[in-house]
Parts: structure tokens; sequence; C-alpha cells
């Protein structure tokens, strides 16, 4: 077995259960699989990902209260899905990335296994409450930034975890706090979820800036100078306050990179 093939064999993979467990798996074997070190051929058809939920423009995701249980269940969804396609992501980034150190796969092996994680717990709450994954509409912006910078990891590392990714740390206290407000025992068991969610995601950010600041010192690129190049060249979405400027830290966010998104 090859950690890279393994990856883009678990990324394929469209039942949401068979690619959670196989991406634990995957992740508890890796220490002991060899890394091949040449490009690896892209099959069709990536990700693999169920019929459901259908995908449509993110303006068209309808809005819900969560202080109904409907709406409740709803943001729950979209934050599975979210989840979901962090699973995608971190495999990706495993599988496609010719080149680099060992260290490289086994953090992203690491991350895709936590949001496999995140994901059942998730799904787990949506099932109590009823529901299941696939049950409401959902976007892909995740996925397409993940296309966009294919061919380009130093891009792939700033424009996704350390930029998509950590809009999370701003977002999830935010979510947690109306979801206290909601006050029932499905909105409280979230806001538990989301505190394990957080916490690890604080990592990811954080294998995410530690891989574009590696990339940037081995192509002689100023870091904080050569995320507003990419920014623009990819078309990134801005960045807008409040930020989690203690959580971004945490996660290895320079002063200079913070006041950067205030400025």
């Amino acid at each position: 077995m090859e950690l890279r093939q393994c990856a883009l064999a678990a990324l394929s993979l469209a039942d949401p259960a068979a690619k959670v467990v196989a991406t634990r798996a995957l992740f508890e074997q890796s220490a002991t699989l060899l890394i091949a070190q040449e490009r690896l051929p892209e099959p069709p058809l990536l990700p693999g990902r169920p019929a459901r939920p259908v995908l449509v423009h993110p303006a068209k995701v309808p809005r819900r209260s969560p202080f109904k249980p409907e709406g409740l269940a709803a943001l729950l969804h979209a934050i599975a899905h979210i989840e979901f396609n962090a699973i995608n992501l971190a495999l990706d980034a495993a599988w496609r990335f010719d080149g680099m150190p060992r260290e490289f796969y086994l953090d992203w092996l690491r991350v895709a296994a936590e949001e496999a994680y995140h994901f059942t717990l998730l799904h787990e709450q949506l099932q109590a409450m009823g529901h299941s994954y696939g049950d409401f509409p959902a976007h892909d912006n995740l996925w397409q930034m993940c296309e966009k910078t294919r061919g380009d990891v130093v891009a792939r590392m700033a424009l996704v975890p350390r930029t998509l990714e950590a809009r999370g740390l701003d977002a999830t206290p935010q979510i947690q706090d109306k979801l206290r407000k909601v006050n029932t025992a499905d909105a409280l068991r979230a806001v538990d979820i989301l505190d394990i969610i957080l916490r690890d995601e604080i990592g990811h950010v954080a294998i995410g800036n530690h891989w574009y600041r590696w990339l940037c010192a081995r192509d002689a690129l100023d870091p904080v100078a050569h995320y507003g190049v990419l920014v623009d060249r990819y078309q990134a979405p801005r960045l807008h306050p409040p930020f989690n400027e203690k959580a971004r830290k945490r996660a290895g966010f320079s002063d200079e990179e913070l006041a950067w998104l205030l400025g």
C-alpha cells in the first residue's frame, strides 16, 4: 500500500460513511506506509460525493431560523457539509502534491481523520433530530477553491486552510452564542460539538500556516506580500472583521498578518 494512492482512493469514495471509515483507517496506518514522490495521474470526477445534497449557488441556500427545529437542523446540516468538504480538501492535499516532505502528507491525513470525526458527530446529531446528510441544499464554494489551486501548492495552503477554513475560527463562537440562546437540548449538544471542532480547527489552520510559510521560505517569497498576490490571482474572498484574534494567533497568524486582514 502507498499513502498517496490510498488518500486518492478515499477521496474518490462517494458514500460519506465509507469515506469516513476509509479516512480514519488510513490515518491509523499512515506511519507505516510508503509515500510516492512522483506525480500521480488524476482520475475524473473528483471528489467522490453522494447525489445529495443538491448543490446550488450560495445565495440560493435557504436561510432558516435556528429557533425552529427545521432551521436548527438546516444550520447543523450546513456545518456538516463544510466538514464533509473538509475531509475531501485534506485528502486532496495528501495525494495531489508530489515532492513534499513526509510530514506534509501525515499532517493532512491527520486533518482528514479529524474532519471525518467532526462530520460523524454532526451527522449523528442530525439523525437524532430526524434528519440526515443530504436533506437540505448546500453550496460548493470550498471545493471550487480547491479546483482553482490544484496546480499550485503554495496557493492551496494560503487560500484553503488559512483563508476559507480559518473563517470558521471567526464564525464558530458567533454560532455558539446563537445556539445558546436557542437553549434546547439539541442546540446545546451542538454547542459542545462546536467546541470540539473549534479546538481541532485551530490545529488545522496552524498546519496550513506552517506549510505555507515553509513553501514561502523554500521559494524565497515574502509570506505576507505573496498572500495578497494569491488572493488577487485566484479571486479568493476578502475576509471581513470581526476576527477571532485569539484563535487566529493560536493557529499561528502573526500580528503583521492580522493587520493585513484588518487593513
